[in-house]
């Protein structure tokens, strides 16, 4: 048995990638890269992909990954048609236009979040102070929901086999970024008005 067959998906992956950056090159393909990666690993592989001199080729349903890493998205329109998209995989939604994004669900926006505190404030209240120790653990849980739902969205045949558990999926993971995105806004302000204070 090779010592390859011992290792675990997330060890292979990182096995893969690292053989793949270690030669040099000019073209770089890859196919669902972030599958089995961890959080360090995977905006390790972010940087590398940022600093690769060459082109990049990489298929994935990590549509937060695709918006962090590439220039273009090329995405079927129909009819055997491919068309060539400027910018990451919310752009290209907003390029498409309403009428022509059946299948995807819309891109993710950041929401406008009306923070229940301001910067500037004379002082911290019991509930702002409690938010402000709370929020960091509300975050980090956020972000394992997001890794867990994502993970589960990048399953090619989930849509086919199971398409209420899609859709499940896909509404649970723009929900948890949404709450990240408030919650950091969030501890953000609060963290700001605490050090205003405290100087």
């Amino acid at each position: 048995m090779c010592i390859r067959d011992r290792l675990s998906g997330g060890e292979r992956a990182r096995l893969t990638l690292a053989l793949a950056f270690a030669k040099p090159s000019n073209l770089l393909v890859l196919d669902e890269p972030t599958n089995d990666l961890d959080l360090e690993t995977l905006e390790l592989l972010q940087e590398l992909l940022a600093d690769y001199p060459g082109t990049v080729l990489l298929v994935s349903h990590d549509r937060d990954f695709i918006d962090r890493v590439v220039t273009s998205v090329i995405a079927t329109v129909g009819d055997r048609r491919w068309i060539e998209y400027a910018g990451g995989y919310s752009d290209m939604l907003t390029q498409r236009g309403p009428e022509k994004t059946t299948v995807a669900p819309p891109a993710r926006a950041r929401p406008k979040v009306e923070p229940a505190t301001r910067v500037g404030a004379k002082r911290m209240t019991f509930k702002d102070r409690h938010a402000l120790e709370s929020l960091p653990a509300r975050i980090a849980a956020l972000e394992a929901d997001i890794t867990r739902l994502t993970a589960s969205l990048e399953d090619p045949d989930l849509y086919s086999r199971n398409p209420a558990r899609f859709t499940e999926t896909t509404a649970a993971l723009e929900a948890a970024r949404r709450g990240l995105d408030a919650a950091e806004e969030q501890w953000l302000e609060l963290e700001m008005r605490r050090e205003e204070l405290e100087s």
